[in-house]
């Protein structure tokens, strides 16, 4: 088995097409169909069904993708490794969620950038969850996420506490929380679930909310009066910094921002100077 055949095997696999495997890769289809084939012979079992439709992946072939994708994955980091310079050089790709972005981020970009022009940096905006996965996936180097740190299985080069707050146009009526229209990011966004562990904690209905992904959008609307939101009192910069804050309960208050990579990443020199200037200069 060649780390050729698990190219042709993972093309196919994605693009769930033997023409489509070819037309990626450059090959005649007829040299994807006998790879494809060797494989199977090799391995003892059948990788796709085929039928008249197309092809399907059988329940082997799930199961030997993810094997043929670490693989790969660990190839591509080996040649990285072998190849990286004592300058740091190459691409970066780092994820952040938006509420990073608020505060002394961008200036940490910029002086990263102007220290290291050799490196090509890529930044990537997502929820938790999502940066998380890349993250596994060797998608992304590293990544900025935000809630309760302690429980997921990550190196960490970088933690910051932020206190959560209730953000609004006004000062907010508290004893009529449940009565207030909410801007929130959608379910499962860590400012949300806050909010709701308070609210069910202190039996506090959540009956009148609108779903925004943009953190821009929750801000503008809270600025103009239209809803109040819970978020970071870090996004206070620039023509937000003015909103009324109102403090939430002690227990809800404080929330994590770490910079996380996997623990057996190989950590190339382009991102160690990264999480460096990070330490030095905080977010």
């Amino acid at each position: 088995m060649e780390l050729s055949d698990l190219k042709v095997f993972q093309a196919i696999a994605e693009e769930t097409s033997i023409s489509g495997a070819a037309k990626r890769l450059d090959y005649v289809q007829s040299n994807v169909t006998t790879r494809l084939r060797k494989l199977e012979e090799e391995l003892g079992v059948l990788l796709f069904h085929r039928s008249v439709k197309g092809i399907a992946i059988t329940e082997k072939g799930e199961q030997f993708r993810q094997y043929a994708d670490t693989i790969l994955k660990m190839a591509e980091e080996a040649i990285t490794v072998m190849q990286d310079e004592e300058m740091p050089s190459g691409t970066l790709r780092i994820g952040v969620v938006e509420t990073v972005t608020c505060g002394n981020f961008m200036n940490l970009i910029s002086s990263y950038q102007t220290l290291y022009e050799q490196v090509a940096l890529r930044i990537e905006t997502g929820n938790p969850f999502e940066l998380m996965e890349k993250v596994k996936n060797y998608e992304l180097e590293a990544a900025f996420v935000t809630g309760d740190l302690t429980s997921i299985n990550f190196t960490f080069d970088y933690v910051q506490t932020d206190e959560m707050v209730l953000l609004s146009k006004t000062e907010m009526d508290v004893p009529s929380l449940s009565e207030q229209k909410w801007a929130l990011s959608p379910k499962g966004c860590p400012f949300r679930r806050k909010l709701e562990q308070w609210f069910q904690e202190d039996a506090i209905v959540l009956n009148d909310f609108m779903e925004i992904s943009s953190l821009e959008t929750i801000l503008s609307s809270v600025k103009e009066g239209i809803a109040v939101t819970i978020l970071p009192k870090s996004v206070l910069t620039g023509s937000y910094e003015d909103l009324h804050v109102t403090a939430i309960p002690e227990q809800y208050r404080t929330i994590e921002t770490g910079l996380i990579r996997r623990k057996e990443k190989y950590a190339s020199q382009a991102y160690k100077a990264f999480a460096e200037l990070v330490k030095e200069q905080g977010l």
